[in-house]
């Protein structure tokens, strides 16, 4: 059966006009649900291959962070105020480090996390590539790293602020690495093979994670 032409598109979020106040009425622990210039920004739920990347990251970036207690990972839905009168988002994860841990509150955490990885999703890429990118930049989020399944892109990309306050692109090693320059244990960094997030089915946590263990002596002092 041949689509409508006029038919609505599933995949695009629901917005709709709203204060801040009427934001936190609407959102809840189940879904994602952002608030930013205005509008309550809902989004259609992920696809299976989204939550599959965005658990393997999770999960790989967390068993770091919790091997050397660099502080804490968080994911999707919990709120992120990046500024007292800005825009609230719900990154799909995001890392916040041991000194910046008293900026959560029960509700949310207040400011800009060091790290911000979002999964792209077919509704979200206007959000993710250019009002989040802007958002994130403005607030001082150190590294964002930009996750995108989709058929005919499966790229991964990394901006990382600069000296003057702007995302700059990372590129990744002559082997396929790409370096954390946020997630880093007695300056040694966290770092993942960019083919790693398109090997079906994804690999095992624990051997990526001794995988990055081995390839730096400082990590298994």
């Amino acid at each position: 059966m041949i689509a409508e032409a006029n038919a609505p598109d599933r995949t695009a979020p629901v917005r709709r006009w709203a204060t801040y106040r009427e934001y936190l009425a609407t959102a809840d622990d189940t879904r994602i649900v952002e608030w930013a210039d205005g509008e309550i920004i809902e989004y259609m739920p992920p696809l299976i291959e989204h939550q599959d990347l965005a658990g393997f990251l999770l999960q790989l970036i967390g068993a770091f962070v919790a091997r050397f207690n660099l502080g804490k990972v968080m994911i999707a839905p919990t709120e992120v105020k990046l500024w007292p009168e800005g825009p609230s988002r719900e990154p799909d994860i995001f890392f916040v480090p041991t000194a910046d841990l008293s900026n959560f509150d029960p509700w949310r955490f207040n400011g800009a996390p060091d790290l911000v990885v979002e999964v792209v999703s077919p509704g979200s890429v206007r959000e993710d590539r250019v009002r989040k990118f802007t958002e994130y930049e403005l607030a001082g989020v150190r590294e964002y790293w930009l996750v995108d399944p989709r058929p005919h892109q499966r790229t991964m990309e990394c901006y990382r602020r600069d000296a003057a306050g702007v995302f700059a692109p990372v590129d990744v090693t002559e082997d396929g690495r790409l370096c954390s320059a946020v997630l880093i244990h007695d300056g040694a960094p966290f770092w993942l093979h960019v083919d790693w997030l398109w090997q079906e089915p994804l690999p095992k946590v624990e051997a990526a994670l001794q995988q990055i263990l081995a390839g730096d002596e400082r990590l298994t002092r």
